[in-house]
């Protein structure tokens, strides 16, 4: 097998990978298809944080890690000096299927990337509806950080926290789930 990780460089390649992703989990969970914009993921692209997995020369997985500060942290997140934000999760629909390994390798290339750009914490934004990234999430360290939320489209989101310096780690502020 040859590929492996890069910084990704096609915004197109990126943008129909993403999209295909959403379409099938969407499908599969009858949850609403995000909205995706093109020029967004255009400009994440040419800032250098979209991460690409490659199988075979093909684009199987993919993530966005930003290190930029956000002006707002949502409530319930313990603090963190140095977050890193994880977004845009996406596996191609076929290695979903098959149950394959590439959401772990994202995942994973996304901690260890993270903690070298100096990060103390990886924050991200799952969709509660869609079980198996949840419990992967959850494997590896993500803690949800308040209740589930939606927005004018029907888009359901959850907060996740994982620090990454275990010595200094406080755990997510507890809401209880909304009935």
């Amino acid at each position: 097998m040859t590929g492996g990780w890069e910084d990704a460089a096609d915004a197109d390649e990126v943008h129909a990978l993403l999209e295909a992703c959403d379409a099938h989990q969407a499908e599969a969970t009858g949850t609403p298809r995000p909205v995706r914009r093109p020029e967004t993921t255009a400009a994440l692209v040419a800032g250098r944080h979209v991460r690409l997995l490659r199988e075979d020369g093909r684009a199987v997985g993919m993530f966005t890690l930003d290190t930029r500060p956000r002006a707002e942290v949502p409530p319930g997140h313990p603090r963190a000096d140095r977050p890193a934000y994880l977004s845009r999760l996406a596996v191609a629909p076929d290695h979903l299927a098959a149950g394959s390994l590439v959401g772990v390798r994202c995942l994973r290339e996304a901690v260890r990337l993270a903690g070298a750009l100096g990060a103390d914490a990886l924050r991200a934004e799952a969709n509660p509806d869609i079980r198996g990234t949840r419990a992967l999430l959850a494997s590896l360290g993500f803690e949800q950080c308040g209740p589930a939320h939606s927005d004018d489209t029907g888009r359901r989101f959850v907060h996740l926290h994982k620090p990454l310096d275990v010595r200094k780690a406080e755990p997510c502020s507890r809401t209880p789930p909304r009935p």
